[in-house]
C-alpha cells in the first residue's frame, strides 16, 4: 500500500502556496496541497526544483526501513501464506500475546484499524445510547466519531498548552449523570496525566479508556501507556511508531470479561462458531498483517529511542529559535510519533522550509468540534481557545527512526534560515 507520505515528488514546478489560515472560528477546510493522509494531516506539499537543486527532506519515508526488513517480513508472509491463516491465525496470536507483555498486561485483541480498536474498547466498557464519553477537541476525528458509532456522545474539555493533552483541571466540570468513560488521548508520542484522571474516575465511577495510537512504548510513571487504564486502543496505521503493511489496530487490558467481549465482537459476536451471543462486527486483523507487526514489533524499542534522538538534537540545534517546542514531562518517556512545534505565522514558515526542500505536516488543522460532520453537538468557535490556537499554530517537523543526521542538520538549518537566525550547533 503506498501511503500519502509516500506521495511520488513532481518535478520542476514552482512551489505549491501553503494554504492560508482559515478565519477566526477556523470554519474553513483545509486546502490540498499535496498530499493528503487518511489521519487528517496536511502532508508532503509537493517537490521543489531550485537553483541549487537541494535533495528533499521527507516528511516521513517507509522505503528504507522496509529495504532493511525485506527478508524477515517476506519470511513471515510466506509463513501465513503456506499456512493459509489468513483472518487471525497463530501469526496474530503470537503478535498479541507480545504486545500484551510489552504493555505489561494480560491480553491483547488485534482489530483491523484503530478506529475499531476504539469503538469495540467503548463497547466492552458498557458505553451506549444516551452515554456521554469525555475526550478532547485537538485529535484525529476517530476519536469523537469511535464514540458516536456506539450511540453515545462526545464531550470535549481543553486541552494543556505544552502538552497538547487533556487538561485534567477541567475533566470533573464536564461530569454529568449521563457520563461514561473518559478517553485521553496520549497525542503526538507523549502520555496525558494518567493519575488525576484514574482518581477522578474511581470517584465517579468510570471506566477509562486510552488513545494511544501515537504512543507505542510511551510510559508515564514507569508505566508504559495502554496498562493504565481500563483500555488501551492502539492503532498500527503505516506512519504509526509501529506500523504495518496497510491498516490495524489492538486493545490491551487487564480485564477477563473485556478481553471476551473484544474477540467476540470483532468476530460477528461469535465464541464458538456458528453462536452469535452478542452483536458483532468483521473487525479482525488479518495474519499477514500480524507476521508483518510480529517482525517489525523486534525493532520497535530501537526505532522509539532514534526518535528520542532525533528529538534530543532538534530541541538542542532549536533553542534559540522563536518556535515553541515540545515539552516532554519529566515523568514521560515521550516517543514522539510527531515533533510538533508552534509557528506564529505557520504558513509563512512552512512556505519557506518547503523552498528550502523541506516537507512538513500539520496535525490537526481544524479541531473536532468544528468540523461539519459534528456541528450538531452545538460547539462552536471559541468553545476550546487553546485546542483553536494549537490548530492554528502547529505544524509538525521531519522526525522517523531513519532520519538521517544530513537531513536533520537541513532541516534545522532551513528552520534557523526561514526565521533569520543562525543555527545553535
Amino acid at each position: 500500500m503506498t501511503t500519502a507520505c509516500e506521495a511520488p515528488a513532481a518535478k520542476s514546478q514552482t512551489p505549491a502556496p501553503i494554504p492560508q489560515k482559515p478565519a477566526a472560528g477556523l470554519e474553513a477546510p483545509a486546502q490540498n496541497f499535496g498530499a493528503v493522509d487518511n489521519l487528517g494531516a496536511v502532508d508532503n506539499l509537493g517537490a521543489v526544483d531550485n537553483k541549487e537543486q537541494r535533495p528533499m527532506v521527507p516528511f516521513f519515508e517507509l522505503k528504507t526501513q522496509y529495504e532493511r526488513l525485506a527478508g524477515e517480513i517476506r519470511e513471515a508472509i510466506d509463513t501465513v501464506l503456506a499456512n493459509q491463516q489468513y483472518i487471525l491465525g497463530p501469526a496474530v496470536a503470537a503478535f498479541e500475546s507480545d504486545f500484551a507483555a510489552y504493555c505489561e498486561v494480560p491480553y491483547a485483541a488485534g482489530v483491523n484499524s484503530g478506529t475499531s480498536a476504539l469503538q469495540l474498547a467503548l463497547l466492552a466498557a458498557g458505553v451506549g445510547p444516551g452515554d456521554e464519553v469525555i475526550t478532547v477537541p485537538f485529535t484525529f476525528i476517530a476519536t469523537a466519531a469511535a464514540v458516536r458509532y456506539v450511540g453515545a456522545r462526545p464531550v470535549f474539555v481543553d486541552i494543556e498548552p505544552a502538552t497538547f493533552n487533556i487538561d485534567v483541571t477541567r475533566i470533573e466540570a464536564a461530569i454529568t449523570s449521563r457520563t461514561k468513560a473518559i478517553l485521553p488521548v496520549h497525542l503526538f508520542g507523549q502520555s496525558a496525566d494518567m493519575d488525576p484522571i484514574l482518581a477522578i474516575a474511581r470517584q465517579h465511577g468510570l471506566a477509562v479508556i486510552e488513545d494511544c495510537a501515537q504512543a507505542h512504548g510511551a510510559t508515564y510513571k514507569g508505566k508504559r501507556v495502554g496498562g493504565i487504564g481500563d483500555f488501551g486502543c492502539f492503532s498500527f496505521y503505516p506512519t504509526k511508531n509501529l506500523g504495518a503493511a496497510g491498516e490495524g489496530g489492538m486493545v490491551t487490558t487487564s480485564s477477563p470479561d473485556g478481553i471476551r467481549s473484544l474477540r467476540m465482537r470483532r468476530d460477528w459476536g461469535q465464541e464458538t462458531r456458528g453462536f452469535h451471543d452478542v452483536e458483532g462486527f468483521n473487525m479482525r486483523l488479518e495474519g499477514i498483517q500480524g507476521a508483518v507487526l510480529g517482525v517489525k514489533f523486534r525493532y520497535l524499542e530501537e526505532w522509539n529511542e532514534k526518535r528520542r534522538a532525533h528529538a534530543a538534537f532538534y530541541r538542542e540545534a532549536l533553542a534559540d529559535s522563536p518556535l515553541v517546542l515540545p515539552v516532554e514531562l519529566p515523568h514521560n518517556r515521550h516517543v514522539y510519533n510527531q515533533f510538533a512545534v508552534r509557528a506564529q505565522d505557520r504558513d509563512a514558515f512552512r512556505q519557506a522550509l518547503l523552498a528550502a526542500g523541506v516537507n512538513t505536516a500539520i496535525y490537526y488543522s481544524i479541531p473536532v468540534h468544528l468540523q461539519k460532520a459534528h456541528a450538531d453537538l452545538g460547539y462552536g468557535p471559541g468553545s476550546f481557545p487553546v485546542a483553536e490556537a494549537a490548530a492554528r499554530q502547529v505544524v509538525s517537523l521531519p522526525l522517523f527512526p531513519e532520519l538521517t543526521e544530513q537531513q536533520r542538520e537541513a532541516v534545522a538549518g532551513a528552520v534557523h534560515a526561514s526565521l533569520g537566525r543562525r543555527p545553535a550547533c
